[in-house]
């Protein structure tokens, strides 16, 4: 049955917007009327879903439904519902009902819709691109070929779950470090351009000969205050030519590829792209997703596009007939763990679940290596704080330490 989003007036006067069903855009307005709301827009969700996908004439990007957080919650909720044996069509009416959020529920009610209607979930899902990615495009699809959606729900799940899980133990032990140089950056410039002058003005007026360590302070100060104009123009423009670069296939290819060669930002980013990649190209193999399209997809993962180049030449060579686990070996940017694990599902006709195996452990060494990092960080960049501090003080107490020789 077609859905279709409402407007409406209550008796008293209210605007309440939702969601019903009805046969037609009539039915739904003799709905409205039976519940004493005077209808004032009517309109097919699916169509509004749409004008609103391709209203880029008023240049807004429209907001996405789903975070990844919430696309994770939703695919665990639908895969509990289909694996208790809900079928499709009234577990996404339960979802929709529970939907917290109007675009929530009027996307939810638009899926349900084209189900109903008779096309696949797939293919509804393949509509909203912006929403769902290929990958979960794929694997749904292959989840409905093979007659087992509840399971490869799961399976989706578990993925988005440990992807965000990964990528928030990330952002966590990046953050304190950030915190901390933020901090000190704002004390140093407070200090530098605002007590320094003050402090220094004392000492000139004497007429007499500064130390070193002072006068280098002095002039700092001097220049922040006098140009610090320029040097916030010339960050701004720093940061504009790096992003006008950073557009561009060729340099990101070549960042990419120098990031990789690090001694420990490098390892850490190849593991964890690495782990993404193995990942997803698990979970789709064990959805029974052809290889060469898993690896497809799998690919589109990396964001280290060095590494994607490399992914999509081993796609080349195992399109040419050789084995995975030899084209991922003859790509050296990809961890040797990945090849070996590959090389062990290859013979033992169990590559989904060597794969994530590989995956678990990649993920594990990044999270020890970017815990560790954090942990070694935290200490340097406090010390290095500290440092500073020290020199402003000395650079303030030497002409008062002067001072005091003098009138003895």
């Amino acid at each position: 049955m077609p859905v279709y989003s409402f407007e409406a007036l209550s008796a008293t006067g209210d605007t309440r917007k939702g969601v019903l069903e009805a046969d037609s855009a009539k039915a739904a307005r003799a709905q409205l009327r039976s519940q004493a709301l005077v209808p004032l827009k009517v309109e097919p969700v699916s169509a509004q879903a749409n004008a609103a996908s391709h209203s880029g004439n008023a240049g807004r990007r429209r907001q996405r439904v789903f975070g990844a957080t919430a696309l994770s919650i939703w695919t665990r909720q639908l895969a509990g519902l289909v694996s208790s044996g809900l079928p499709l069509e009234r577990a996404l009416a339960s979802l929709s009902d529970e939907a917290e959020k109007p675009p929530e529920r009027e996307l939810v009610a638009t899926l349900r819709a084209e189900v109903n209607a008779g096309a696949p979930f797939a293919k509804a899902l393949a509509q909203h691109p912006r929403e769902f990615s290929d990958i979960f495009v794929a694997v749904i699809g292959a989840g409905e070929q093979s007659g087992d959606l509840g399971l490869v729900l799961e399976r989706l799940a578990d993925d988005l779950e440990e992807q965000q899980a990964l990528k928030s133990k990330l952002i966590g032990a990046a953050l304190y470090p950030a915190i901390v140089s933020l901090v000190a950056v704002v004390i140093v410039l407070f200090l530098v351009t605002y007590v320094v002058p003050q402090v220094a003005h004392v000492f000139t007026s004497s007429k007499r000969a500064l130390p070193l360590l002072t006068v280098l302070m002095i002039g700092l100060s001097d220049g922040l205050r006098s140009y610090g104009w320029l040097l916030f123009l010339a960050i701004l423009s720093g940061a504009a030519g790096a992003r006008i670069a950073w557009s561009r296939d060729s340099f990101r290819q070549k960042f990419d590829a120098m990031w990789l060669n690090l001694p420990i930002l490098g390892r850490l980013s190849r593991s964890y792209n690495a782990a993404r990649f193995a990942s997803t190209l698990a979970m789709l193999a064990a959805a029974g997703v052809p290889i060469l399209k898993a690896l497809q997809a799998a690919s589109e993962t990396l964001s280290n596009r060095a590494m994607r180049s490399d992914a999509q030449d081993a796609l080349v060579l195992v399109r040419e007939g050789a084995p995975l686990a030899a084209a991922l070996a003859q790509k050296k940017r990809f961890p040797p763990l990945l090849a070996m694990f590959a090389r062990l599902g290859e013979q033992t006709g169990q590559l989904p679940t060597m794969l994530q195996r590989a995956a678990k452990q990649l993920s594990t060494e990044v999270q020890r290596r970017a815990m560790q990092l954090a942990t070694l960080l935290e200490p340097l960049l406090i010390v290095a704080m500290g440092l500073v501090v020290m020199l402003i003080v000395l650079a303030v107490l030497l002409p008062i330490i002067q001072l005091n020789q003098l009138v003895r």
